[in-house]
């Protein structure tokens, strides 16, 4: 799950923005780059854990959907500039983030955490990790956490999606990459992961990352309540359930 550093000029939008009015449908943005949440597939279809979720909740609405791929440093951004109506791309509630979007209760909850070599020694202190290079995803929770514990003794190379920071470890161009624990889990069952495995402890369930929240434009009570509805639904029918086995062994929420 993720967060951001934002520097947004926001145009004195209205607290309550017009979204699916007669005949449109509901606009939903995601990122297509963090699998297996959010990915484009082998077919160039948007696909994973989050694309089913917004499915499910539209149909649950009894709404019309549209989903499209948002580079997420733009994902926020769009959200207030109404170029979508909600973001359902794995999104951190922070208080930095509350101040331009509302959040819905969550749908589901995960740790961060490391991915190394676990033949190397990894002390989980500033001081047991001098000399090291550190990698997350940029502008996410895991990028700053990086930078404000461990910038004055470790080397922090950041990545521009988490691909990219799973693939610059692969490589051998960082030691170890902090991310969402489920999508390090994905990462371990593929060929190129095979080498890695969790190393270090989890950041403790105060993190911000530990659960993923719908986000609206800020005052968008309509939606907000739709989504609570739409999410209760969807557990209680079972539907949640069904994805999160399509993606899971075990339950995230």
């Amino acid at each position: 799950m993720k967060s951001l550093r934002w520097l947004i000029l926001v145009l004195a939008l209205p607290l309550f923005c017009g979204h699916a009015m007669a005949g449109e449908p509901l606009r939903i943005a995601t990122e297509g780059a963090y699998p297996p949440f959010n990915y484009i597939d082998d077919q160039g279809n948007l696909s994973g854990f989050d694309v089913e979720i917004a499915k499910a909740l539209c149909q649950a609405m009894n709404a019309e959907c549209t989903l499209e791929a948002v580079k997420w440093d733009d994902i926020l951004p769009g959200l207030t500039q109404n170029k979508y109506d909600a973001v359902i791309a794995s999104m951190a509630q922070t208080p930095e983030r509350q101040k331009f979007a509302d959040f819905t209760d969550y749908y589901y909850r995960s740790r961060s955490t490391f991915v190394g070599s676990p033949t190397k020694p990894f002390v989980q202190t500033s001081e047991g990790l001098s000399g090291l290079t550190l990698t997350a995803q940029r502008d996410t929770v895991q990028a700053r956490y990086l930078q404000d514990n461990f910038s004055d003794t470790a080397t922090i190379r950041n990545a521009p999606t988490t691909d990219e920071a799973f693939a610059m470890l692969v490589r051998g161009e960082t030691d170890a990459v902090l991310s969402d624990s489920l999508t390090i889990f994905g990462f371990l069952q593929t060929p190129e992961g095979a080498a890695f495995d969790f190393v270090g402890s989890p950041l403790p369930e105060s993190d911000p990352s530990s659960t993923a929240r719908i986000a609206v434009r800020k005052g968008d009570t309509q939606l907000l309540n739709a989504f609570h509805k739409a999410l209760r639904d969807i557990r209680l029918n079972g539907t949640y359930d069904k994805i999160n086995r399509r993606y899971f062994p075990f339950s995230i929420y």
